[in-house]
């Protein structure tokens, strides 16, 4: 891993749809090339996050922080505690490559507490290892998809082998449930009554789902990220 590579934990998030949970962030050099969302809709990329993560993103600003600083503040949240790992950022790589010394260490840091998030980075056999490894030790890692057929192919070709989950954008209008060549995609229940959140959610952390969960593009640049999400 790059030593560029610079996290921050927000012990408790004010984000609504979130809700008062720890979440994360990485750097933005942990994010893979090959995400379509960079430069064409990157919810993460506008508004108060995008100011957030910049800072984090430079070592020399105070919240950011090294692996060793990161990796003790998880050692040190509650035990059975919720959190995201990485509201922006993903995980760290080297040329696309998942970083399994780092992956190791996050699985070991989460011991005993209920960590998950999403990647973008590309299933190549190195990385379904590693995101397939992490789910087995407790530390849920979705695999994000672009639209939903992609993330019906990444579904059946996981099923039953991987243990992988998996979770997708979808369009502005996608209905809340829906059954695509038999797999079942569920939106995000936050998105559909403001007394959910992830605090009391908690689907994603789930890593043996039997269906997709979507989220509907949002953001400043949805309109850029809905025509990926349409595929």
């Amino acid at each position: 891993m790059t030593n560029a590579t610079r996290f921050h934990v927000t012990r408790v998030s004010a984000n609504k749809k979130t809700g008062p949970i720890p979440v994360t962030t990485t750097s933005e050099n942990s994010c893979p090339k090959t995400c379509p969302l960079i430069d064409a809709g990157c919810y993460a990329k506008t508004g108060p996050l995008a100011l957030h993560w910049r800072k984090v993103s430079d070592a020399n600003e105070k919240r950011s922080l090294s692996e060793s600083e990161f990796l003790e503040l998880i050692k040190k949240l509650p035990k059975g505690q919720l959190f995201r790992h990485n509201q922006a950022g993903d995980l760290p790589h080297v040329n696309g490559d998942i970083e399994q010394k780092f992956a190791r260490s996050l699985v070991g840091a989460s011991k005993n507490k209920r960590g998950f998030t999403y990647t973008h980075h590309v299933l190549n056999l190195h990385n379904t290892a590693i995101i397939r490894g992490m789910n087995k030790d407790g530390f849920t890692v979705n695999h994000s998809a672009d639209n939903v057929p992609a993330a019906v192919k990444a579904y059946k070709a996981l099923e039953g082998v991987q243990n992988i989950p998996v979770v997708t954008l979808l369009p502005i209008d996608a209905p809340n449930v829906q059954t695509v060549e038999g797999v079942k995609v569920v939106a995000c229940p936050a998105e559909k009554s403001d007394k959910i959140s992830c605090s009391n959610c908690a689907l994603c952390a789930v890593s043996d789902r039997d269906y997709v969960i979507g989220f509907r593009v949002h953001g400043t640049q949805k309109k850029k990220a809905n025509i990926i999400a349409v595929g």
